[in-house]
């Protein structure tokens, strides 16, 4: 097993169609979204936060031998059994679609209505039984302390803390961790940090009575001033660039990285029609070449959002009950148990008091030599990844408005090739035979130059 995926991969702590609601700003058909699915080597890491109190949710994507997965996670203070919880994976998914950046269509309208086409433009762009060890004395030689040892779910956890980098990396071999070469010097950058390390193994006898191939997600919670997630140890021996999807959930608005800039996905950009079909493929160069434009040191914020809503809707909004699995404490039940009541923002009002930011970082121990450090901002502004095709009216104009409608659309046209070409790197050459080889969203051909038809070749069309 290549376990450096899942040394902060797939664990990382301190590492149809629907018609969206009326909403003043946004507005359209939701028709497609670019989820964590479309990138391979990528980790989906739910993050609460609020003061101190931290609750992280890891999910495991690891399919293969159980004997041959293991996490060592670093944290910053020591982790007791009542502060692990397995969690559902579905509720990783949940949160995924729902911040997942999304495509949008629009339709023109007749320019010769009365609708009209200008105000409807403006409109749219304002817009685990203990673990066998190998003795007390061994531990003391090679001066590790087993703090907590326990078992959740399917997983067998301790908590270990160590004096020495190289007797960390002994006691973990040791113990069945396979630790990538070149790990000692990171492990030791965390040792001098007092940090912790959560160490993981599956139960085979538990896992038999589970079922299923898939591992769970391990959620812990646990109080520290340390608002980071620590990437480096994943990136020791991993093939190539990894992707982690962060998603923020706090009371305060978005989150934001301190050590690295966080910059907002390029977004509201209008596209060639023909982007509906191949969306994945778009959205996959678009962000490449976003990434490699800021020096691969970019970490890209995809989604933020109040958990009340959504405009367009790529999935509902979690409910009470899934916030809090996922470990947002301020919340009650949505059976009204007991808990901390949300603030209300109106009498009316059925706000959550939760704000998510999903945050995507393509990474290699290159690109980010430092581990992840967050901060909360206070900012509530909504922004999503949207992305928009603006189909042209394309049935029969009889009035004057018609040529300098024709006109603008063909205008648009070409600054959506240009856009595309900017967001992805394709050529314009190649964006211009795709939209030719297309049946709808071509240019559309001028009054003028348009062959004239007489008036009796309309009422039988059909005649030789």
């Amino acid at each position: 097993m290549k376990l450096s995926k899942y040394l902060l991969s797939s664990a990382l702590i301190a590492t149809s169609l629907s018609l969206a609601p009326s909403a003043g700003a946004f507005c359209g058909f939701y028709v497609a979204k670019a989820d964590t699915d479309l990138f391979n080597q990528s980790s989906k890491v739910a993050l609460v936060r609020d003061g101190d109190r931290t609750v992280i949710t890891m999910a495991n994507d690891y399919i293969g031998d159980p004997t041959e997965f293991a996490m060592v996670i670093p944290v910053p203070t020591v982790i007791k059994k009542e502060q692990v919880h397995i969690s559902d994976a579905s509720l990783l998914d949940h949160l995924d679609a729902y911040t997942a950046p999304r495509l949008v269509e629009y339709f023109d309208d007749n320019p010769c209505e009365r609708i009209m086409y200008e105000m409807a433009a403006r409109s749219m762009s304002s817009v685990a039984d203990e673990i066998v060890v190998t003795g007390a004395k061994r531990d003391k030689q090679l001066k590790v302390t087993v703090l907590e040892s326990f078992s959740v779910g399917e997983y067998d956890i301790q908590i270990l803390s160590a004096e020495e980098s190289d007797g960390l990396q002994i006691w973990l071999e040791e113990n069945g961790y396979k630790i990538p070469a070149g790990a000692t010097k990171i492990l030791g950058s965390y040792i001098k940090q007092d940090m912790k390390f959560f160490v993981a193994k599956v139960n085979l006898e538990r896992k038999a009575k589970e079922g299923g191939e898939m591992l769970r997600p391990i959620a812990v919670a646990y109080e520290s001033p340390k608002f980071m997630l620590p990437i480096r140890l994943g990136t020791v021996n991993a093939n190539g660039t990894q992707d982690l999807f962060v998603y923020a959930l706090t009371k305060d608005g978005k989150v934001e990285t301190t050590n690295y800039r966080t910059h907002k996905i390029p977004s509201d950009k209008e596209l060639p029609i023909f982007v509906k079909d191949e969306f994945g493929d778009f959205y996959k160069d678009m962000y490449k070449t976003s990434a490699e434009r800021e020096g691969g040191h970019g970490v890209f914020m995809e989604y933020a959002w109040d958990m009340n809503w959504c405009d367009p809707c790529a999935a509902d909004p979690l409910s009470n009950d899934q916030l809090r699995e996922l470990g947002v404490f301020w919340l009650e039940d949505d059976s009204g148990k007991p808990g901390i009541m949300p603030r209300r923002r109106g009498p009316k009002s059925l706000a959550k008091d939760v704000f998510v930011t999903r945050l995507h970082v393509r990474y290699d121990a290159k690109s980010f030599p430092e581990d992840l450090k967050f901060k909360t901002t206070g900012d509530n502004t909504n922004f999503q990844g949207r992305y928009i095709l603006r189909h042209a009216f394309e049935g029969e104009m009889n009035c004057p408005e018609a040529e300098d409608y024709i006109t603008r659309v063909n205008k648009r046209k070409e600054t959506e090739i240009k856009t595309l070409a900017n967001l992805t790197g394709w050529s314009r050459g190649y964006i211009r035979d795709k939209i030719k080889a297309g049946e709808k969203g071509g240019f559309l051909i001028p009054v003028k130059d348009k062959p004239k038809t007489d008036w009796w070749n309309k009422i039988w069309p059909g005649d030789d």
